[in-house]
């Protein structure tokens, strides 16, 4: 399956922060939206990624006075991206090297989406799945 086929199931809705804004906002938002990371944009342009992991971090590096302090201190600044074109094997080998759980998607350079491992898990779920039931017709019609 192609990055492109699991946004179209879960579609390409993306949660986003500002640089500047504060810690304890973004882990308001984290909370509010029920996810595990936030892509990190100035205007259009993709300039980090905070997740849960960062935020754990920034907590047990300087305190709570952390949550006082910009998202931009603590998000992660290499971005690791997805194609639309990509496969799930390729993207679980990339969040695997990587340990990474969340790969923005750019199509044509925009933003188009959010993949999570969890998104990968469902979908490698839903194609064992399905390959057992085909396997289970198959033998039954033997």
């Amino acid at each position: 399956m192609l990055v492109a086929e699991i946004l179209k199931d879960k579609g390409g809705a993306v949660y986003s922060i500002a640089p500047d804004f504060t810690l304890a906002r973004a882990c308001a938002e984290l909370e509010q939206k029920r996810v595990g990371a936030l892509v990190v944009c100035d205007g259009d342009e993709v300039v980090g990624v905070l997740s849960e992991r960062d935020v754990v971090r920034a907590v047990a590096r300087d305190g709570q006075t952390c949550l006082l302090r910009p998202v931009a201190d603590y998000m992660t600044r290499e971005v690791v991206f997805a194609d639309p074109g990509e496969t799930v094997a390729i993207l679980m080998e990339r969040m695997t090297d990587r340990r990474i759980r969340h790969l923005p998607v750019l199509k044509a350079g925009r933003l188009s989406g959010v993949i999570s491992i969890g998104d990968v898990v469902k979908c490698k779920i839903a194609e064992a799945t399905s390959e057992a039931e085909s396997l289970r017709t198959y033998i039954a019609a033997g």
